[in-house]
Protein backbone atom coordinates (compact mmCIF):
# COMPACT_ATOMS: atom_id res chain seq x y z
CA UNK A 1 0.00 0.00 0.00
CA UNK A 2 2.92 2.30 -0.78
CA UNK A 3 1.93 5.78 -1.93
CA UNK A 4 3.09 6.80 -5.42
CA UNK A 5 4.45 10.31 -5.73
CA UNK A 6 2.39 12.44 -8.10
CA UNK A 7 1.13 15.94 -8.48
CA UNK A 8 -1.53 17.56 -6.37
CA UNK A 9 -3.12 20.28 -8.46
CA UNK A 10 -5.46 21.62 -5.77
CA UNK A 11 -3.76 25.01 -5.62
CA UNK A 12 -1.02 24.56 -8.21
CA UNK A 13 1.24 23.04 -5.58
CA UNK A 14 2.89 19.64 -5.51
CA UNK A 15 3.63 17.81 -2.26
CA UNK A 16 7.04 16.14 -2.25
CA UNK A 17 6.81 13.03 -0.11
CA UNK A 18 10.01 11.16 -0.89
CA UNK A 19 13.13 13.13 -0.07
CA UNK A 20 15.38 10.37 1.27
CA UNK A 21 17.15 11.21 4.50
CA UNK A 22 16.56 14.96 4.28
CA UNK A 23 15.25 16.17 7.63
CA UNK A 24 12.47 18.72 7.42
CA UNK A 25 12.34 21.67 9.84
CA UNK A 26 9.63 21.58 12.47
CA UNK A 27 6.78 23.90 13.40
CA UNK A 28 4.45 23.53 16.44
CA UNK A 29 2.65 20.74 14.51
CA UNK A 30 5.76 18.61 14.01
CA UNK A 31 7.93 18.14 10.91
CA UNK A 32 6.86 20.31 8.00
CA UNK A 33 6.12 19.08 4.49
CA UNK A 34 8.04 19.97 1.37
CA UNK A 35 6.03 21.66 -1.37
CA UNK A 36 6.77 22.86 -4.86
CA UNK A 37 4.92 25.65 -6.60
CA UNK A 38 3.99 24.55 -10.11
CA UNK A 39 4.95 26.94 -12.89
CA UNK A 40 3.61 27.29 -16.41
CA UNK A 41 4.43 24.51 -18.85
CA UNK A 42 6.99 21.98 -17.66
CA UNK A 43 9.11 24.39 -15.61
CA UNK A 44 9.61 23.45 -11.98
CA UNK A 45 9.02 26.01 -9.27
CA UNK A 46 11.03 26.74 -6.16
CA UNK A 47 10.52 24.32 -3.27
CA UNK A 48 9.58 25.35 0.25
CA UNK A 49 8.65 23.92 3.64
CA UNK A 50 5.28 24.68 5.24
CA UNK A 51 3.08 23.32 8.01
CA UNK A 52 1.72 19.84 7.41
CA UNK A 53 -1.55 20.36 9.28
CA UNK A 54 -2.57 23.96 8.52
CA UNK A 55 -3.22 25.11 4.97
CA UNK A 56 -3.90 28.68 6.07
CA UNK A 57 -0.92 30.85 7.04
CA UNK A 58 -3.14 32.51 9.66
CA UNK A 59 -3.18 29.26 11.65
CA UNK A 60 0.51 28.44 11.27
CA UNK A 61 2.78 30.93 9.52
CA UNK A 62 5.82 28.65 9.17
CA UNK A 63 7.52 29.13 5.81
CA UNK A 64 11.05 28.32 4.69
CA UNK A 65 12.59 27.92 1.25
CA UNK A 66 14.28 24.56 0.84
CA UNK A 67 17.59 26.14 -0.15
CA UNK A 68 17.38 28.90 2.45
CA UNK A 69 20.14 29.22 5.07
CA UNK A 70 18.54 29.86 8.45
CA UNK A 71 20.49 31.81 11.05
CA UNK A 72 21.21 30.43 14.50
CA UNK A 73 19.14 33.17 16.11
CA UNK A 74 16.13 32.30 13.98
CA UNK A 75 16.51 28.59 14.78
CA UNK A 76 16.56 29.36 18.51
CA UNK A 77 13.50 31.60 18.19
CA UNK A 78 11.70 28.87 16.28
CA UNK A 79 12.52 26.28 18.94
CA UNK A 80 11.27 28.62 21.65
CA UNK A 81 7.99 29.15 19.80
CA UNK A 82 7.50 25.42 19.28
CA UNK A 83 8.10 24.79 22.96
CA UNK A 84 5.69 27.55 23.97
CA UNK A 85 2.95 25.94 21.87
CA UNK A 86 3.31 22.58 23.61
CA UNK A 87 0.61 21.41 26.05
CA UNK A 88 0.94 22.58 29.65
CA UNK A 89 1.49 19.01 30.87
CA UNK A 90 2.90 15.78 29.52
CA UNK A 91 0.52 12.89 28.97
CA UNK A 92 1.88 11.16 32.06
CA UNK A 93 1.17 14.27 34.12
CA UNK A 94 -2.34 14.50 32.69
CA UNK A 95 -2.96 10.91 33.75
CA UNK A 96 -1.76 11.64 37.27
CA UNK A 97 -4.03 14.67 37.45
CA UNK A 98 -7.01 12.66 36.22
CA UNK A 99 -6.58 10.09 39.00
CA UNK A 100 -6.69 12.89 41.56
CA UNK A 101 -9.65 14.48 39.82
CA UNK A 102 -11.88 11.39 39.86
CA UNK A 103 -11.22 10.94 43.59
CA UNK A 104 -12.62 14.39 44.38
CA UNK A 105 -16.06 14.98 45.81
CA UNK A 106 -18.77 15.65 43.25
CA UNK A 107 -18.92 19.40 44.00
CA UNK A 108 -15.15 19.76 43.60
CA UNK A 109 -15.00 18.34 40.07
CA UNK A 110 -14.67 21.48 37.94
CA UNK A 111 -14.02 22.09 34.27
CA UNK A 112 -12.74 25.46 32.99
CA UNK A 113 -14.59 26.36 29.82
CA UNK A 114 -12.10 29.10 28.93
CA UNK A 115 -9.00 26.90 29.30
CA UNK A 116 -10.82 23.73 28.22
CA UNK A 117 -9.28 21.70 31.02
CA UNK A 118 -10.08 19.87 34.22
CA UNK A 119 -8.61 21.67 37.22
CA UNK A 120 -7.91 20.65 40.79
CA UNK A 121 -9.04 22.56 43.93
CA UNK A 122 -5.57 24.02 44.46
CA UNK A 123 -5.79 25.70 41.03
CA UNK A 124 -9.05 27.49 41.73
CA UNK A 125 -7.45 30.95 41.96
CA UNK A 126 -5.88 30.61 38.50
CA UNK A 127 -9.36 30.05 37.02
CA UNK A 128 -11.31 32.41 39.30
CA UNK A 129 -12.15 34.87 36.51
CA UNK A 130 -12.96 32.12 33.98
CA UNK A 131 -16.21 30.37 33.20
CA UNK A 132 -16.26 26.98 34.90
CA UNK A 133 -18.80 24.25 35.45
CA UNK A 134 -19.23 21.22 37.66
CA UNK A 135 -19.14 17.92 35.80
CA UNK A 136 -20.30 14.42 36.59
CA UNK A 137 -18.64 11.05 36.07
CA UNK A 138 -20.97 10.45 33.12
CA UNK A 139 -19.71 13.63 31.44
CA UNK A 140 -16.10 12.54 31.94
CA UNK A 141 -16.89 9.53 29.77
CA UNK A 142 -17.89 11.79 26.87
CA UNK A 143 -15.09 14.32 26.45
CA UNK A 144 -16.13 15.09 22.85
CA UNK A 145 -19.35 16.56 24.27
CA UNK A 146 -17.59 18.38 27.09
CA UNK A 147 -14.86 19.95 24.93
CA UNK A 148 -15.63 22.71 22.44
CA UNK A 149 -14.91 21.27 18.99
CA UNK A 150 -12.21 22.82 16.85
CA UNK A 151 -13.89 23.80 13.59
CA UNK A 152 -11.20 25.09 11.25
CA UNK A 153 -11.90 22.97 8.20
CA UNK A 154 -8.41 23.59 6.77
CA UNK A 155 -6.49 22.15 9.72
CA UNK A 156 -7.87 20.50 12.86
CA UNK A 157 -11.61 20.49 12.17
CA UNK A 158 -13.54 18.27 14.58
CA UNK A 159 -16.84 17.28 13.05
CA UNK A 160 -18.27 14.65 15.36
CA UNK A 161 -20.30 11.63 14.25
CA UNK A 162 -23.97 11.54 15.02
CA UNK A 163 -25.10 8.63 17.17
CA UNK A 164 -26.56 7.06 14.02
CA UNK A 165 -23.22 7.00 12.19
CA UNK A 166 -21.15 6.10 15.24
CA UNK A 167 -23.37 3.12 16.12
CA UNK A 168 -23.37 1.95 12.51
CA UNK A 169 -19.56 1.96 12.42
CA UNK A 170 -19.24 0.16 15.73
CA UNK A 171 -21.86 -2.47 14.87
CA UNK A 172 -20.21 -3.06 11.50
CA UNK A 173 -16.76 -3.54 13.05
CA UNK A 174 -18.06 -5.81 15.80
CA UNK A 175 -20.09 -7.81 13.30
CA UNK A 176 -16.95 -8.45 11.24
CA UNK A 177 -15.02 -9.75 14.24
CA UNK A 178 -12.74 -6.76 14.91
CA UNK A 179 -11.90 -6.48 18.58
CA UNK A 180 -9.25 -3.73 18.39
CA UNK A 181 -10.10 -0.39 16.75
CA UNK A 182 -7.46 2.21 15.93
CA UNK A 183 -9.38 5.50 16.01
CA UNK A 184 -7.50 8.09 13.93
CA UNK A 185 -9.27 11.40 14.49
CA UNK A 186 -12.50 9.68 15.60
CA UNK A 187 -12.96 10.57 19.30
CA UNK A 188 -16.69 9.86 19.31
CA UNK A 189 -16.12 6.30 18.10
CA UNK A 190 -13.58 5.83 20.89
CA UNK A 191 -16.15 7.01 23.44
CA UNK A 192 -18.82 4.69 22.11
CA UNK A 193 -16.48 1.70 22.32
CA UNK A 194 -15.66 2.47 25.95
CA UNK A 195 -19.36 2.96 26.78
CA UNK A 196 -20.16 -0.34 25.07
CA UNK A 197 -17.58 -2.12 27.19
CA UNK A 198 -19.13 -0.74 30.37
CA UNK A 199 -22.56 -2.24 29.75
CA UNK A 200 -21.07 -5.75 29.87
CA UNK A 201 -23.44 -7.10 27.21
CA UNK A 202 -20.88 -7.52 24.46
CA UNK A 203 -17.41 -8.88 23.98
CA UNK A 204 -14.86 -6.32 25.15
CA UNK A 205 -13.21 -4.22 22.44
CA UNK A 206 -9.98 -2.26 22.78
CA UNK A 207 -9.45 1.13 21.18
CA UNK A 208 -6.60 3.59 20.76
CA UNK A 209 -7.26 7.20 19.78
CA UNK A 210 -4.68 9.05 17.67
CA UNK A 211 -5.57 12.73 17.51
CA UNK A 212 -3.88 16.12 17.12
CA UNK A 213 -6.10 17.55 19.85
CA UNK A 214 -3.97 17.15 23.00
CA UNK A 215 -6.98 17.97 25.23
CA UNK A 216 -8.01 14.32 25.08
CA UNK A 217 -4.88 13.43 27.07
CA UNK A 218 -6.79 14.70 30.13
CA UNK A 219 -9.30 11.87 29.87
CA UNK A 220 -7.44 8.84 28.52
CA UNK A 221 -4.52 6.74 29.72
CA UNK A 222 -1.27 6.39 27.83
CA UNK A 223 -2.46 3.12 26.28
CA UNK A 224 -5.72 4.77 25.09
CA UNK A 225 -4.55 8.04 23.51
CA UNK A 226 -1.56 9.34 21.53
CA UNK A 227 -1.06 12.97 20.58
CA UNK A 228 -0.59 12.51 16.85
CA UNK A 229 -0.52 14.46 13.59
CA UNK A 230 -1.96 12.33 10.78
CA UNK A 231 -0.59 14.62 8.06
CA UNK A 232 3.06 13.83 8.81
CA UNK A 233 2.82 10.67 10.95
CA UNK A 234 4.27 12.57 13.89
CA UNK A 235 3.94 11.48 17.53
CA UNK A 236 4.35 14.48 19.81
CA UNK A 237 5.43 12.25 22.72
CA UNK A 238 8.11 10.64 20.56
CA UNK A 239 9.12 6.99 20.63
CA UNK A 240 7.00 6.24 23.70
CA UNK A 241 3.79 6.90 21.76
CA UNK A 242 5.07 5.08 18.69
CA UNK A 243 5.71 2.05 20.90
CA UNK A 244 2.12 2.28 22.21
CA UNK A 245 0.81 2.11 18.64
CA UNK A 246 3.05 -0.82 17.77
CA UNK A 247 1.88 -2.74 20.83
CA UNK A 248 -1.75 -2.01 19.94
CA UNK A 249 -1.33 -3.26 16.37
CA UNK A 250 -0.15 -6.66 17.57
CA UNK A 251 -2.94 -9.18 16.98
CA UNK A 252 -2.04 -11.53 19.80
CA UNK A 253 -4.65 -14.08 20.86
CA UNK A 254 -6.32 -13.73 17.47
CA UNK A 255 -7.67 -10.24 18.14
CA UNK A 256 -8.24 -8.51 14.78
CA UNK A 257 -7.23 -4.87 14.31
CA UNK A 258 -8.96 -2.32 12.08
CA UNK A 259 -8.23 1.38 11.53
CA UNK A 260 -10.97 4.00 11.20
CA UNK A 261 -9.78 7.46 10.09
CA UNK A 262 -11.83 10.65 9.76
CA UNK A 263 -9.46 13.43 8.62
CA UNK A 264 -10.40 17.11 8.17
CA UNK A 265 -12.01 17.48 4.75
CA UNK A 266 -9.65 20.31 3.83
CA UNK A 267 -6.61 18.09 4.30
CA UNK A 268 -4.35 17.00 1.43
CA UNK A 269 -4.98 13.42 0.38
CA UNK A 270 -1.42 12.33 -0.37
CA UNK A 271 0.13 13.12 3.05
CA UNK A 272 -2.82 11.39 4.72
CA UNK A 273 -2.44 8.33 2.51
CA UNK A 274 1.28 8.26 3.28
CA UNK A 275 0.64 8.23 7.03
CA UNK A 276 -2.01 5.52 6.74
CA UNK A 277 0.41 3.49 4.64
CA UNK A 278 3.09 3.76 7.31
CA UNK A 279 0.63 2.51 9.94
CA UNK A 280 -0.31 -0.36 7.62
CA UNK A 281 3.35 -1.21 7.12
CA UNK A 282 3.87 -1.26 10.90
CA UNK A 283 0.89 -3.62 11.21
CA UNK A 284 2.15 -5.82 8.37
CA UNK A 285 5.55 -6.35 10.04
CA UNK A 286 3.77 -7.78 13.08
CA UNK A 287 1.95 -10.43 11.03
CA UNK A 288 3.04 -13.97 10.36
CA UNK A 289 5.24 -14.44 7.24
CA UNK A 290 2.34 -15.83 5.18
CA UNK A 291 0.17 -12.77 5.98
CA UNK A 292 2.69 -9.99 5.34
CA UNK A 293 1.46 -9.36 1.82
CA UNK A 294 -1.92 -8.23 3.17
CA UNK A 295 -3.01 -4.65 3.85
CA UNK A 296 -4.24 -3.56 7.24
CA UNK A 297 -8.06 -3.39 7.30
CA UNK A 298 -9.10 0.26 7.25
CA UNK A 299 -11.99 2.64 6.77
CA UNK A 300 -11.15 6.14 5.53
CA UNK A 301 -14.07 8.56 5.89
CA UNK A 302 -14.00 11.37 3.34
CA UNK A 303 -16.28 13.15 0.81
CA UNK A 304 -17.03 11.19 -2.37
CA UNK A 305 -15.53 13.86 -4.64
CA UNK A 306 -12.04 12.89 -3.42
CA UNK A 307 -12.50 9.35 -4.74
CA UNK A 308 -10.06 9.59 -7.65
CA UNK A 309 -7.31 11.04 -5.47
CA UNK A 310 -7.79 8.46 -2.72
CA UNK A 311 -7.78 5.55 -5.16
CA UNK A 312 -4.71 6.93 -6.89
CA UNK A 313 -2.84 6.69 -3.58
CA UNK A 314 -4.53 3.60 -2.10
CA UNK A 315 -5.97 1.58 -5.00
CA UNK A 316 -7.10 -1.26 -2.72
CA UNK A 317 -9.86 0.92 -1.22
CA UNK A 318 -13.46 0.86 -2.45
CA UNK A 319 -16.04 3.58 -1.87
CA UNK A 320 -19.31 2.48 -0.27
CA UNK A 321 -22.69 4.18 -0.53
CA UNK A 322 -23.15 4.78 3.20
CA UNK A 323 -23.68 8.46 4.07
CA UNK A 324 -21.83 9.61 7.18
CA UNK A 325 -23.35 12.57 9.00
CA UNK A 326 -22.14 14.83 11.79
CA UNK A 327 -23.73 16.56 14.77
CA UNK A 328 -21.89 19.85 14.49
CA UNK A 329 -21.48 20.28 10.74
CA UNK A 330 -23.83 22.91 9.25
CA UNK A 331 -24.57 20.82 6.16
CA UNK A 332 -23.47 17.21 6.63
CA UNK A 333 -26.21 16.07 8.96
CA UNK A 334 -29.83 14.99 8.92
CA UNK A 335 -32.56 17.34 10.01
CA UNK A 336 -34.11 20.66 9.06
CA UNK A 337 -30.84 22.60 9.13
CA UNK A 338 -28.77 20.06 7.23
CA UNK A 339 -28.75 18.39 3.84
CA UNK A 340 -30.88 15.34 3.28
CA UNK A 341 -27.85 13.67 1.75
CA UNK A 342 -24.32 13.94 3.10
CA UNK A 343 -21.44 13.71 0.58
CA UNK A 344 -19.24 11.89 3.11
CA UNK A 345 -18.60 8.23 2.35
CA UNK A 346 -16.62 5.22 3.55
CA UNK A 347 -13.51 4.15 1.64
CA UNK A 348 -12.46 0.70 2.76
CA UNK A 349 -10.50 -2.43 1.85
CA UNK A 350 -12.95 -4.58 3.81
CA UNK A 351 -14.91 -6.66 1.26
CA UNK A 352 -17.99 -4.56 0.38
CA UNK A 353 -20.35 -7.51 0.78
CA UNK A 354 -19.35 -7.72 4.45
CA UNK A 355 -20.49 -4.17 5.20
CA UNK A 356 -24.24 -4.42 5.74
CA UNK A 357 -25.94 -1.06 5.24
CA UNK A 358 -29.23 -0.55 7.15
CA UNK A 359 -32.30 -1.12 5.00
CA UNK A 360 -34.41 1.10 7.28
CA UNK A 361 -32.21 4.05 6.24
CA UNK A 362 -32.77 3.49 2.54
CA UNK A 363 -30.12 0.97 1.48
CA UNK A 364 -30.64 -2.26 -0.42
CA UNK A 365 -28.55 -5.27 -1.44
CA UNK A 366 -27.60 -5.55 -5.12
CA UNK A 367 -27.42 -9.25 -5.97
CA UNK A 368 -25.31 -8.53 -9.08
CA UNK A 369 -22.71 -6.28 -7.42
CA UNK A 370 -22.89 -8.39 -4.23
CA UNK A 371 -22.89 -5.30 -2.05
CA UNK A 372 -25.28 -2.88 -0.35
CA UNK A 373 -26.11 0.34 -2.20
CA UNK A 374 -28.46 3.29 -1.88
CA UNK A 375 -32.01 2.28 -2.79
CA UNK A 376 -32.15 4.73 -5.73
CA UNK A 377 -28.76 3.65 -7.04
CA UNK A 378 -30.00 1.36 -9.80
CA UNK A 379 -27.77 -1.21 -11.45
CA UNK A 380 -26.69 -0.16 -14.96
CA UNK A 381 -26.58 -3.03 -17.46
CA UNK A 382 -24.07 -1.24 -19.68
CA UNK A 383 -21.68 -0.21 -16.90
CA UNK A 384 -22.42 -3.45 -14.99
CA UNK A 385 -22.26 -1.61 -11.67
CA UNK A 386 -24.48 0.48 -9.42
CA UNK A 387 -22.72 3.65 -10.57
CA UNK A 388 -24.25 6.66 -8.85
CA UNK A 389 -21.89 8.49 -6.52
CA UNK A 390 -24.31 11.20 -5.50
CA UNK A 391 -27.49 9.10 -5.22
CA UNK A 392 -29.10 10.70 -8.26
CA UNK A 393 -29.85 9.88 -11.88
CA UNK A 394 -27.34 7.87 -13.91
CA UNK A 395 -27.19 8.46 -17.65
CA UNK A 396 -26.32 5.42 -19.76
CA UNK A 397 -22.70 5.18 -20.75
CA UNK A 398 -23.23 4.87 -24.49
CA UNK A 399 -25.63 7.83 -24.50
CA UNK A 400 -23.11 10.13 -22.84
CA UNK A 401 -20.15 9.00 -24.91
CA UNK A 402 -22.02 9.53 -28.16
CA UNK A 403 -22.77 13.10 -27.09
CA UNK A 404 -19.28 14.03 -25.92
CA UNK A 405 -16.43 11.76 -27.11
CA UNK A 406 -15.43 10.34 -30.49
CA UNK A 407 -12.99 7.60 -31.34
CA UNK A 408 -9.59 8.90 -32.50
CA UNK A 409 -7.75 6.55 -34.89
CA UNK A 410 -4.43 8.33 -34.33
CA UNK A 411 -4.53 7.95 -30.55
CA UNK A 412 -6.36 4.62 -30.57
CA UNK A 413 -8.77 5.80 -27.93
CA UNK A 414 -11.93 7.82 -27.35
CA UNK A 415 -11.43 11.53 -26.69
CA UNK A 416 -13.00 14.94 -27.11
CA UNK A 417 -13.25 16.06 -30.76
CA UNK A 418 -10.59 18.82 -30.48
CA UNK A 419 -8.16 17.02 -28.14
CA UNK A 420 -4.37 17.28 -28.83
CA UNK A 421 -3.58 14.01 -30.65
CA UNK A 422 -0.93 11.80 -29.14
CA UNK A 423 -0.70 13.73 -25.88
CA UNK A 424 -1.65 12.27 -22.54
CA UNK A 425 -2.87 8.83 -21.66
CA UNK A 426 -5.22 7.77 -18.91
CA UNK A 427 -5.18 10.05 -15.86
CA UNK A 428 -1.70 11.49 -16.44
CA UNK A 429 -2.61 14.91 -17.79
CA UNK A 430 -5.51 17.28 -18.10
CA UNK A 431 -8.87 15.58 -17.63
CA UNK A 432 -10.42 18.08 -20.02
CA UNK A 433 -8.20 18.00 -23.14
CA UNK A 434 -5.64 15.26 -22.43
CA UNK A 435 -2.55 17.52 -22.48
CA UNK A 436 0.27 16.50 -20.15
CA UNK A 437 1.49 20.10 -19.88
CA UNK A 438 -1.17 21.29 -17.47
CA UNK A 439 -3.94 20.15 -15.12
CA UNK A 440 -7.67 20.70 -15.48
CA UNK A 441 -7.79 23.99 -13.53
CA UNK A 442 -5.21 25.55 -15.87
CA UNK A 443 -6.78 24.22 -19.07
CA UNK A 444 -7.44 27.01 -21.61
CA UNK A 445 -10.28 24.95 -23.12
CA UNK A 446 -12.07 24.00 -19.92
CA UNK A 447 -14.93 26.45 -20.54
CA UNK A 448 -15.15 25.92 -24.29
CA UNK A 449 -16.83 22.52 -24.00
CA UNK A 450 -19.64 23.61 -21.71
CA UNK A 451 -22.08 23.84 -24.59
CA UNK A 452 -24.76 21.79 -22.90
CA UNK A 453 -25.82 20.66 -19.50
CA UNK A 454 -25.61 17.08 -20.70
CA UNK A 455 -21.87 17.32 -21.31
CA UNK A 456 -21.25 18.66 -17.84
CA UNK A 457 -22.95 15.53 -16.54
CA UNK A 458 -20.70 13.24 -18.57
CA UNK A 459 -17.80 13.23 -16.15
CA UNK A 460 -20.10 13.69 -13.16
CA UNK A 461 -22.40 10.71 -13.65
CA UNK A 462 -20.39 8.34 -15.81
CA UNK A 463 -18.60 6.82 -12.85
CA UNK A 464 -16.36 3.82 -12.85
CA UNK A 465 -15.09 4.86 -16.30
CA UNK A 466 -11.73 6.60 -16.53
CA UNK A 467 -11.31 9.43 -19.03
CA UNK A 468 -9.50 8.58 -22.24
CA UNK A 469 -10.67 4.96 -22.08
CA UNK A 470 -11.63 3.41 -25.43
CA UNK A 471 -15.05 1.80 -25.78
CA UNK A 472 -14.92 0.91 -29.49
Amino acid sequence: MDVPVSEDDSFGIEVILTEGETKAPSCPHGPTLLFEKLSKGEERGRRFYACSACRDRKDCNFFQWQDEKVSEARLLARQAENQARRPAFTHQQYCSRFKKFVSLLEDDKKFCQDCQMLFLPGELNAHASHKSRAISVAQLRKPSVLLCPLENKKSNAQYLFTDRSAHFLLNTLAGNGYSKVLCVGTPRLQELIKMRNLDGKHETMKSLLLDIDFRYAQFYGQDEFCHYNMFNHHFFEGEASSAVLQAFLSESDGKKVVMVADPPFGGLVKPLASSFSLISQMWRKLQSPDSRSMDMPMIWIFPYYFESRILECLPSLIMLDYQVDYDNHPLYKHGKTGRKQSPVRLFTNIPPGEVILPEEEGYRFCSICRRYVWSLNKHCAECNICPSKVHSVHFSLSFLLCLAWKHCQSCGRCALPNHPCGQGQGMEGCLNCGSVKHKYKACPLKDAHRTSKVFSQTQFFCVGVQPMTCFH
